[in-house]
């Protein structure tokens, strides 16, 4: 009976460990939508979009979904503060976007028509790009950073800092929760 009992407890324990695990992940996961999805959304619920444009192929990309997405504090921000796009700047799938139809019909080579429209025609991968809460294009921001360097520039673009102060008097007084 005692080994029964012992059982039962590492096993509840267990069972408890792995729950809190999972519940923790959740919190270090980016909830992604379409464009599209995040256009109607902003219509209903206003805030700022944020687009992380990318392509398969691109080393940089890769790195940053696998260290700066799972991070908790960046994926808080991103969920908490913006609608954010996960998008392929390679795609072959049409989009409609700001009453667009946008395609990849290899006028740009291998480039989606909204990559090059997003990224003003500087195709740099990664490249995220923060549009305000009517869907108006505020920067393309490119290359790879961690997580502790796109914290800031995550929180100044969130709310209507960008407007008032430049980014350098924004980080001599930014502090960050990730160290």
């Amino acid at each position: 009976m005692k080994r029964v009992l012992i059982l039962l407890t590492i096993i509840i324990y267990s069972i408890t460990l792995s729950a809190q695990d999972n519940s923790r992940g959740s919190e270090s996961k980016v909830k992604w939508y379409t464009i599209e999805e995040a256009e109607k959304l902003i219509k209903k619920e206003p805030r700022p979009i944020f687009i992380d444009t990318y392509t398969d192929w691109c080393h940089w990309c890769l790195k940053l979904d696998a260290e700066v997405f799972t991070d908790p504090v960046i994926a808080k921000i991103l969920n908490e503060k913006y609608y954010a796009v996960k998008f392929n700047a390679e795609s072959k799938e049409p989009v409609m976007f700001q009453g667009k139809k946008f395609v990849n019909d290899g006028r740009y080579g291998k480039t989606h028509e909204l990559a090059y429209a997003l990224l003003n025609s500087k195709m740099s991968y990664p490249t995220v790009v923060f549009l305000n809460d009517k869907a108006q294009l505020i920067t393309p921001v490119p290359g790879f950073r961690s997580a502790k360097e796109f914290e800031p520039i995550l929180i100044y673009f969130s709310g209507k800092e960008w407007q008032t102060t430049n980014f350098n008097d924004f980080m001599s007084s930014f502090t960050g929760t990730i160290k």
